[in-house]
């Protein structure tokens, strides 16, 4: 089944060139079926970037998913138009009166930031709340992984001594999660985060279970017992280059950064890097499409509560 999404995304010339099933809104109005309605809340600044890498792994599921993008209103993007943003997004105010069944909030670069020192911390606290009552389930990504966390659960975030970037293997704490059905018993994910969470502070919280975790990346996987909040502290939705971005541009602005864990071969920054959680990313985010989202929403979109 197809993604639907707006016509003319930047993201839709990429998708369709790798094969995934695209359909836009126009070619959608023609079909009688009621799509899964998610909406992400775009927080990182490579917005077109991130739009595609989400749209590729929702599109890669049987079920027909219709995406909406929102930005915050009280943040002004700076690394890309005010026109895509006019074109593709919604602010908060267009939609709180919609009920939609999933929703994805991303990571952004703000997390050795206090939560209320960031600009549009009181707008994201407004939309979380809300997600309570209108959105069946909830997708948090790194850094909205701890902000979900703490916004929801007061669960706090500490400073690394240094960036956890690169690939790291990760394993199952819950064996019987439907999460993650179908993943081996080691996965690889990619972190690029200077924070964390603290297990002993999760585990104090009656309603939260940890999925899965890393020996030394830490958790990675928190979820509600229904699912409707579901915390991921990594990015499986990085493209094969992504981190290779992340880690030249941090070395030519002059800030310290070490070459990547487990990313490139023989830890060669000439060579490049292979791409070891693909699979597992497709897997995670048709698992939650699937289980979290169309097995339980309700036909009738308005009766979600």
């Amino acid at each position: 089944m197809p993604i639907k999404i707006p016509n003319e995304l930047p993201a839709t010339h990429t998708l369709e060139s790798e094969n995934i099933f695209v359909i836009t809104e126009n070619r959608a109005m023609t079909q009688d079926i009621r799509p899964l309605q998610i909406l992400v809340l775009n927080l990182m600044p490579t917005k077109i970037e991130t739009e595609t890498q989400l749209a590729r792994l929702l599109g890669n599921t049987p079920l027909q998913v219709e995406v909406e993008f929102m930005h915050t209103a009280t943040h002004k993007s700076k690394n890309i138009s005010e026109e895509h943003l006019f074109t593709f997004y919604k602010t908060f105010d267009e939609i709180r009166h919609r009920k939609f069944d999933g929703m994805i909030i991303t990571g952004a670069p703000v997390e050795q930031m206090e939560f209320e020192e960031v600009t549009y911390w009181e707008e994201l606290c407004e939309i979380m709340e809300w997600t309570k009552t209108n959105v069946h389930s909830t997708f948090h990504i790194c850094w909205g992984a701890q902000a979900g966390l703490y916004y929801h659960y007061g669960i706090k975030k500490y400073p690394l001594e240094k960036k956890l970037f690169g690939i790291y293997p990760h394993t199952k704490d819950y064996e019987r999660s439907i999460l993650l059905r179908g993943f081996d018993d080691v996965f690889m994910v990619p972190q690029s985060r200077h924070t964390t969470i603290k297990r002993e502070d999760v585990e104090a919280v009656p309603e939260l279970r940890i999925i899965a975790s890393s020996e030394e990346a830490g958790i990675y996987a928190v979820s509600t017992k229904y699912g409707r909040q579901i915390f991921i502290t990594g990015h499986s939705e990085y493209d094969s280059t992504t981190l290779k971005s992340e880690y030249i541009r941090d070395k030519n602005a002059g800030k310290p950064i070490e070459i990547p864990k487990n990313y490139f071969p023989d830890d060669d920054e000439t060579k490049e890097p292979m791409n070891t959680w693909r699979s597992h990313a497709n897997l995670l985010y048709s698992n939650w499409l699937n289980y979290f989202v169309y097995q339980t929403t309700p036909y009738d979109i308005g009766s979600i509560k």
